[in-house]
């Protein structure tokens, strides 16, 4: 490869980095875990360059990449962040093989088929065959109650409608950090579902650390339109996010998954 081709190649990277590492915690349940695939990952992309030479699309080059490192390794899962994060590792193996991956690499990461096959090798048919397995299993697995901290009144509708319909029951909504707390306090939801910035111009991040001062083992679905801001590597990471504009896989996906894999550790304004 060109000299002057480095720079290009370590924009393309930088750029598509945030979400590889969104991708790794979610799909190892371990930001350490997800975070050394991701640096391998890199290792693996200075030695060889010729991914980004063949692939077109420089985010599934990275993906691409990622899928050969993680699947060398044996696909392995991180040490659990939490009890949740155990019971989830349980559960997880009863799931069919390569479905979970292909969940998320669609509903999180919005790849197509097509775009899904050419990063797992397989054929696009079955990245969809997986999808629709991954989406069936994992949505009878948990049923719970769940809170929505969202202050935008048509966005917090939209969300737990979507929720319901999954099965789930709403506890109800909040929309600035003190309605926040005082609902958790007065039902204690299963998974919190929450907006960054809020009506009063209070954090939802500050919100949920102050209820996970009240019940530590609680999933916790952040929203925001500027996710590589959580997504920094310098402090404890949300292991999902939506981002805005979101579309309903991305909701249903994510609560299914958040289910599985607890975001518990509190994070700094």
């Amino acid at each position: 490869m060109p000299s002057d081709a480095t720079p290009d190649l370590s924009m393309l990277i930088g750029a598509n980095l945030p979400y590889l590492r969104r991708y790794a915690r979610a799909l190892t349940g371990s930001q350490s875990t997800g975070d050394a695939f991701a640096a391998a990952t890199l290792e693996a992309i200075l030695e060889d360059t010729a991914i980004f030479d063949e692939a077109g699309n420089p985010k599934v080059a990275l993906f691409s990449a990622f899928h050969l490192v993680w699947a060398s390794a044996g696909a392995p899962l991180g040490e659990p962040d939490s009890r949740l994060s155990a019971k989830a590792q349980d559960r997880m193996a009863e799931l069919t093989p390569n479905t979970r991956e292909a969940l998320l690499l669609h509903a999180i990461e919005g790849f197509t088929h097509e775009e899904i096959g050419a990063i797992m090798q397989v054929e696009p048919g079955e990245a969809s065959e997986l999808i629709e397995i991954a989406q069936r299993e994992m949505a009878n697995s948990v049923r719970g109650k769940i809170m929505i901290i969202e202050d935008e009144a048509i966005i917090a509708m939209d969300i737990a409608a979507i929720v319901k319909e999954m099965g789930h029951d709403i506890t109800g909504i909040a929309r600035t950090r003190t309605e926040a707390v005082n609902l958790a306090a007065r039902d204690k939801p299963d998974l919190i579902l929450a907006d960054i910035q809020l009506a009063d111009n209070s954090s939802g991040i500050d919100a949920v650390n102050d209820i996970l001062q009240q019940f530590e083992n609680l999933p916790v679905i952040f929203i925001t339109a500027f996710p590589e801001r959580l997504l920094t590597g310098k402090k404890h990471e949300p292991a999902f996010l939506i981002t805005k504009p979101y579309h309903e896989d991305q909701v249903r996906s994510a609560v299914s998954q958040a289910m599985f894999f607890s975001s518990t550790e509190t994070l700094t304004a």
